[in-house]
């Protein structure tokens, strides 16, 4: 994956990182794959549970250095990502591929024609306007789960070198989605498409999860539904195994202004 300069390394002799504007608490840089040690840190993440504030407190001020904010859950049965098999040497660059024709491969190959009849539907419009500034919407969204306390078992906050927020699951080679696609690029191809479209930022990552706040939601059923054609094919088990039979039940209840968005694959 094509990857912009990582300011990660600076943290190493300088864990604090005031070499780079910033005041970070003790961390740990994690340069684990499955493969062995990575040439450079993939992220840092904070050694102490993340609380509400700690998105805005740390994670502006590093965006502005190149190192954008996620939480991750460290406290899962697969411990945190230094034991989540990332695969950065697997990651294409989500820039190279086309977010439509992604979502149409994918809703060829998975859709169930008694459940989900008819061609691929195509992209949902984006609004007119983002109702809310989505670093804004993401920043109270952090500050919501982490507030909620169910969300998470052990949250930290990480920072991860990337363009833009869609880009850090492939940034970190990420392999939540393995058993769906080896190349979770393609994935964030879709993301940078949600990004665009609908404010999206990614908010969360566990082993297996990926949770984002959405700045502008579906506002109707029928756009809602669209939307839900492109839930379905960008991760099936949403659907499949979340006790939806059908795409407009999926989208009045997990879309219809539903300000976050999470997927989970099997």
């Amino acid at each position: 994956m094509a990857t912009l300069p990582n300011p990660l390394p600076t943290l190493a002799a300088d864990p604090s990182g005031r070499s780079l504007g910033l005041g970070l608490p003790l961390g740990r840089l994690i340069d684990a794959t499955d493969d062995g040690p990575w040439h450079e840190p993939l992220l840092w993440h904070a050694e102490y549970a993340a609380s509400s504030g700690a998105w805005t407190a740390l994670g502006a001020p590093a965006a502005r250095t190149g190192l954008l904010p996620v939480l991750i859950d460290v406290g899962g049965t697969q411990g945190g990502p230094e034991e989540w098999e990332l695969m950065p040497g697997e990651m294409s660059y989500p820039g190279d591929h086309d977010p439509e024709e992604v979502l149409a491969d994918f809703w060829e190959e998975y859709a169930d024609d008694e459940l989900f009849s008819g061609t691929w539907p195509g992209l949902a419009k984006a609004p007119a306007s983002l109702p809310a500034n989505p670093d804004t919407r993401a920043a109270e969204t952090a500050d919501a789960l982490l507030d909620e306390g169910s969300w998470f078992k052990e949250p930290r906050l990480a920072l991860v070198p990337a363009r833009r927020s869609a880009d850090i699951p492939a940034a970190i080679g990420w392999t939540g989605p393995l058993n769906y696609e080896n190349d979770v690029a393609r994935l964030c191809a879709v993301l940078r498409s949600w990004e665009d479209r609908f404010g999206i930022r990614v908010i969360a990552l566990t082993f297996d999860q990926l949770v984002l706040s959405v700045a502008a939601p579906p506002a109707t059923l029928d756009e809602a539904e669209v939307v839900a054609a492109e839930h379905f094919a960008f991760c099936p088990d949403n659907i499949t195994q979340g006790g939806h039979d059908a795409l407009r039940a999926y989208a009045e209840h997990a879309l219809l202004g539903q300000r976050v968005w999470s997927f989970w694959w099997d």
